[in-house]
Parts: structure tokens; sequence; C-alpha cells
């Protein structure tokens, strides 16, 4: 081979290079753990991603599972690391690199009990308020999904000694606790539960944030977008997008309330209030391409029919 013929295959190879690379990483899994606030956050990155070229392929997990299976390199991504209230969950994985956190998605969040205003007003404000309802609570706390983190640190404070002793952390979902919210609500009975911001239930009900637990909730919190361990440097462009998706209380709000009160299918609800904010996309899309190369802001403002 002469050094003419040499250079001209290095240089055809360099030249090559991005695209194979690009073509290393053409699909993207991402974990849902079934909250309405992760499901709309997963939703719009999954439909940026499908309109990228991208095979997207979304699992719903638990918050264990999602952390494990992400540990694992089974899922590539996950939208919904609530800090500080999962950072024991979190905090091995971190600490062996299994888990890299490429940034925050969102900020000011709130997570703890909630009680309805007019027992609020009562006088039942703080964790150790809520050994004078008992009785009126039936002995009762109302939880998310079985395993969830918060659940647990709740149902450790009901052991012998602790500040909910006595009490019973009722596990459910999302939707059967806000149910049981909507009986007692609506009957004007006591009522606690877990409540969080973003979520329409701030507005739909009269509420207010129970004192304590910071050792747990803390108090304003933020939303990480975390990952496999090496999936940035895999999918430069991908991470790319993720850092830049950054979301908002109003617009999470909104999102959920085309959800959960109007009753729209999530999918289309994300898309409805991206397409009726188009310029959420500039941002989002800045410096992100294709699958192949092209234009990523054009890609998902013609995917999205605008």
């Amino acid at each position: 081979m002469t050094l003419r013929t040499t250079l001209g295959a290095i240089t055809l190879l360099a030249a090559a290079a991005p695209a194979f690379a690009q073509d290393a990483c053409t699909s993207v899994s991402l974990s849902d753990v079934g909250w309405t606030d992760i499901t709309s956050t997963t939703s719009a990155a999954k439909q940026v991603l499908d309109a990228l070229g991208y095979d997207v392929d979304v699992q719903v997990l638990s918050v264990p599972v999602t952390f494990e299976a992400l540990s694992k390199g089974d899922i590539d991504v996950f939208l919904g690391n609530w800090m500080p209230s999962q950072q024991s969950a979190i905090q091995p994985y971190l600490d062996d690199a299994s888990i890299e956190t490429l940034g925050i998605n969102l900020e000011g969040t709130k997570y703890n009990l909630a009680v309805p205003t007019y027992l609020y007003d009562q006088g039942l404000h703080t964790y150790e308020d809520l050994a004078k309802f008992k009785d009126a609570l039936d002995g009762k706390i109302y939880g998310i999904e079985p395993g969830n983190e918060a659940n647990t640190y709740l149902i450790g404070l009901t052991e012998a000694g602790k500040t909910l002793e006595g009490f019973e952390v009722v596990e459910s979902s999302e939707q059967g606790m806000l149910a049981q919210v909507r009986r007692a609500v609506d009957a004007e009975e006591p009522v606690v539960f877990l409540g969080w911001e973003p979520h329409p239930m701030n507005s739909n009900f009269d509420l207010k944030y129970v004192e304590g637990g910071e050792d747990f909730f803390g108090g304003q919190g933020n939303v990480y977008t975390v990952t496999r361990k090496g999936f940035a440097a895999e999918c430069p462009n991908v991470a790319k997008l993720l850092q830049n998706m950054q979301f908002s209380l109003p617009m999470e709000n909104e999102m959920m309330g085309l959800i959960l009160d109007d009753g729209m299918d999530p999918d289309e609800a994300v898309k409805q209030w991206l397409t009726e904010h188009p310029d959420t996309f500039d941002g989002w899309l800045a410096g992100v391409t294709t699958v192949d190369g092209s234009d990523g802001l054009a890609a998902v403002k013609s995917a999205m029919g605008l």
C-alpha cells in the first residue's frame, strides 16, 4: 500500500468516525415510576427522542427497581430522582459510580405529609401534633405505592417510641390515595396523606404541608436526571438533550392537570402542552441533532406539526 493510499484510507476513516459513533447510540430506555409528574416529563423526553429518530423504550418500575436496573445497565435514564427524599436509596449507587447524575431538571419541589386546611386550622401543624388527632384520623396515614421510600420512612416512624407510634401507613397508589383524600375532603373529615408539588392536588385541594420529617424530606427540593454508568459518554447527543430539558412547576402542574383533571392520555396531554408552547423546544434542542446528524430542532417541530 502506498503512502498516498494509506493517508487516503485514514482520512476516510476519520471522516466516518463520527457517523459510526452516532450509529452506535440509536436506542434509549427510560424508567417511569408511575407518578404523574414523572410520567409527564418522561413522555416529553420520549416524544422528542422519537422525533429525533431514536428507538425509545419506557418501562414502568418502582424507584428501588429503577436504581437497581440503572446500576446493572438494564435502563439508561431516569428523570425522577427526587432529592433529598431519595438520598438514601440512590447514594450507594452514586458511591460506587454505577449511576451518574446529569443534572437538575426541576427546582423548588415540595414533598411531605399534608392535611386539608380545615384540619390544619384545628391545630394539626407538625408531626408531633399527629398523636393528638390519632383517633379522629382512625390511626391512618395515606401513602402511595408499596416500596416507595417515603412510605418506608413513615412506616419506620410508626415503630414503638417513634413520632408516629401506633399509626398505620396505608400503601396504595397515587390515584388511590387521592381518591381517599377526595372522599375525606368532600365530607370535611380528618385525613393526612403524602403531598408533593408539582401536582394539581395543590390547586384541587385547599391543603397545608405538615412541619417535620426534615431529616428525610428536607425543605424545598430538586429533581435530577440520572443515568447508568457511561451513558453520557456513549450517547453524547442524547445526554445534551437531557441536560437541556429543564422543567418548571407551572409547566408540570399544567401537564398533570390535563391528565388528572381533564382525563387526557398522558402522551396526548404532553404533546398538547408542548405544541401550545413551541418556544420550549428552542432551549431543549440547542446543540442537539437527529440520530443521523440532521437539524434536531427542525425535525422535532416537524414531527409535532409546528
